[in-house]
């Protein structure tokens, strides 16, 4: 198999593995201030996710990391082109870490509410910002025929203009709508008592909108129909099985539709990387953006010593944490 294509596809499992595992942390931050109706309920549905949120964000440093290394050109067009969107992603996601960690630090409910508030917002954010980035992604950016994003309107109005184009107020809605299915159908499955319950009841109205949203960008991006019709199919069972009791099963259901949607995202265009929408003979793709095989190769070794040992560590982590949390009062 030819190198760059191999760690293109290298590239988009650190996307759907990061989308997908962070997803459900979003769905967390999110859903833990409405279903947690008092200090002990919140503080369990965060319990779920506090062993492994930060590392589950090492799957983006390796996809940007491995983008860099891998495909320089692909990384420099998207990069520059929404600087500012990643800029506002990096700080979503650090306000969210410090919402997570010092939450606890403190003995007083007031500023364990303020750092639920400012979690369950900065995971929004966040969740909305990367939908947007991708949805504007999928349709391509100003690629002059040097390579770089062409600054219509000015470097401000380039990268910040992208996000309220219809494409990328559907892909918020998108990112939004998963992370909140994600996070309602993990914590039905990994906490008990109220929030469980309470969890479960928001399976149904996420779905519905998510279908939604599913459909709207199917409808406008130019997305085979196929893709809306495999979606709703497996939200309709995905509610299914929750309303049966059946948590694993939803949840597993959720995360093989958020991993089919992203991989569909990428490869669609394939070998196309990134459309130019001013020339189609300017675009990014595989073979163009490529490193040299020298620099593939060098990569690869480093890869099949390092990927393993994160991949089972991760694994480990999940299989020591899979119990349970529970969100009734303990005695003391």
């Amino acid at each position: 198999m030819d190198l760059a294509v191999l760690w293109f596809g290298l590239v988009v499992l650190c996307w759907v593995l990061f989308l997908v595992l962070e997803g459900f942390d979003f769905g967390v931050g999110m859903l833990a201030p409405v279903l947690g109706r008092d200090a002990p309920q919140r503080g369990a549905a965060l319990r779920t996710i506090a062993p492994v949120w930060d590392g589950n964000e090492v799957w983006l440093v390796a996809a940007v990391g491995v983008t860099f290394a891998a495909f320089p050109d692909w990384y420099a067009s998207m990069l520059s082109g929404l600087y500012l969107p990643m800029v506002a992603l990096l700080l979503g996601l650090a306000v969210r870490g410090v919402a997570l960690e010092f939450r606890g630090k403190k003995d007083d409910d007031a500023w364990r509410t303020r750092c639920d508030l400012a979690l369950a917002f900065s995971s929004a954010a966040v969740a909305a910002i990367l939908g947007a980035v991708l949805g504007v992604l999928a349709g391509g950016l100003a690629i002059g025929a040097d390579g770089e994003v062409a600054a219509t309107g000015g470097a401000l109005a380039r990268t910040l203009g992208v996000l309220v184009t219809p494409a990328a107020l559907i892909g918020a809605a998108v990112g939004v709508t998963s992370a909140l299915l994600l996070g309602a159908t993990y914590l039905s499955l990994r906490t008990t008592g109220p929030v469980r319950e309470r969890a479960r009841s928001w399976v149904a109205p996420a779905a519905g909108a998510l279908a939604l949203a599913a459909m709207l960008a199917v409808a406008t991006s130019g997305l085979p129909w196929w893709l809306g019709a495999v979606a709703v199919a497996l939200l309709g069972a995905g509610v299914l099985a929750s309303r049966r009791g059946r948590e694993g099963w939803a949840f597993a259901v959720v995360v093989v539709l958020q991993a089919l949607v992203v991989v569909a995202l990428f490869v669609r265009g394939a070998p196309v990387l990134l459309a130019s929408t001013l020339d189609p003979a300017w675009s990014i793709t595989i073979a163009s953006a490529a490193a040299s095989d020298t620099a593939l190769t060098t990569i690869s070794w480093a890869a099949l010593f390092i990927l393993p040992g994160v991949l089972v560590y991760q694994a480990l982590a999940y299989w020591v944490f899979r119990r349970r949390v529970s969100s009734d009062p303990v005695p003391t």
